[in-house]
């Protein structure tokens, strides 16, 4: 893909070129980072840093005051890390911009996270999970009360999984909220709360007062502390459904991770539902699908798009009692298998064999 050219752009004009053909192209974020010659320009395209520009200083400048002035952070603030967020127009639909700046040794270094409703709102068929997974997550996020939880690093989709899964309730007589660091994307027809730090609420004190607006379904962004897991558990026991994240590399490790925070073995049993695990592989272009071009692996090119790489454990009696004997990660794997349990890299092997995607490119991200 060849770079653009911002030699000519004021700041303005810079931050508009790149918010459309970031927005067309499907980017993800926007790196700009100070260098002794210059300042490096990348984008996030599918899950993988590629280069777009070298630009010189005196231009980054002008691009970061605007920036800063769009997203209402203080101007003549550069010595300390500062957050803001604004929207534009691109193609008819609103896309939030969230913007954060990090001192570095040669300059202020920016990340635009690009939130496209077009990209953050989506079925479970178009995440690309396998149909037997999405069937079982259908029938869980129908039950009426229980712990899910969807595991994974940062930028693996578990947002996006957990909005699919939402999406597939919603006007269905359940009353809907959820507690967010922060809302990424609007769903109408629930109740959406972002914590605030500054102000005290957080995801354990907000996820208590949301049990008092009489919930069905609750979602919480994120399990960060003993104090929210705890009372995610709970809730889930007293007749909630909840959904919630959390930062494993894999479905089985979800459960000594809680237990290591000091989750009550007696609680978590009963309340865990299932865990999801996953992360984003890219897939193959069209062409190269059908061999109508070569197909190379190393190459950008080769590749068109994202889906999701999955694993779901799904929580039997056997490994309820095996949680409640605090039993060792690899007893818990070993029950799984017996039950069924299919790895992330045995779903990749069979997105290879599908042509949905290459064996390098599940090696790249499944290590």
């Amino acid at each position: 893909m060849p770079s653009l050219d911002f030699t000519t752009m004021d700041g303005e004009t810079m931050l508009h070129t790149l918010e459309q053909y970031c927005t067309e192209n499907g980017a993800s974020d926007i790196h700009l980072s100070p260098q002794k010659d210059g300042v490096r320009v990348e984008w996030r395209l599918h899950g993988v840093l590629r280069s777009l520009a070298i630009i010189p200083p005196v231009r980054y400048q002008d691009f970061l005051r605007r920036v800063k002035f769009e997203a209402k952070m203080k101007l003549n603030l550069t010595n300390v890390p500062q957050d803001g967020q604004y929207t534009f127009e691109a193609k008819g639909r609103a896309v939030n911009m969230r913007a954060a700046t990090l001192p570095s040794r040669f300059g202020e270094a920016l990340t635009l996270r690009l939130l496209d409703p077009q990209r953050g709102i989506l079925p479970l068929e178009k995440l690309g999970f396998p149909e037997d997974i999405r069937t079982k997550l259908a029938t869980l996020v129908e039950m009426p009360h229980g712990l899910v939880l969807v595991t994974g690093p940062t930028g693996s989709g578990k947002t996006t999984t957990l909005y699919a899964l939402l999406s597939t309730i919603i006007g269905k007589e359940r009353n809907i909220i959820t507690l967010e660091d922060p809302v990424e994307y609007e769903l109408p027809g629930i109740i959406q709360s972002e914590i605030d730090v500054e102000h005290e609420y957080t995801f354990a004190n907000g996820l208590r007062s949301i049990l008092r607006h009489d919930p069905d379904v609750i979602l919480v962004g994120e399990i960060r502390d003993l104090e929210t897991a705890q009372t995610a558990v709970n809730a889930s026991l007293t007749g909630h459904l909840v959904l919630t994240t959390l930062h494993t590399n894999s479905a089985v490790e979800a459960i000594p991770r809680l237990l290591s925070m000091g989750v009550s073995p007696y609680t978590f049993a009963p309340a865990l539902r299932a865990v999801v695990a996953q992360r984003l592989i890219r897939t193959l272009t069209d062409a190269c699908k059908t061999g109508a071009t070569p197909c190379d692996p190393s190459s950008h090119d080769t590749y068109g798009g994202q889906m999701v790489l999955p694993e779901l454990l799904t929580i039997s009696p056997a490994i309820q009692q095996l949680i409640l004997n605090v039993e060792q990660t690899s007893t818990i794997f070993e029950q799984a298998r017996k039950e069924g349990f299919r790895t992330m890299k045995e779903w990749g092997d069979q997105f290879v064999q599908e042509k949905r995607t290459t064996k390098e490119e599940i090696a790249r991200v499944v290590a």
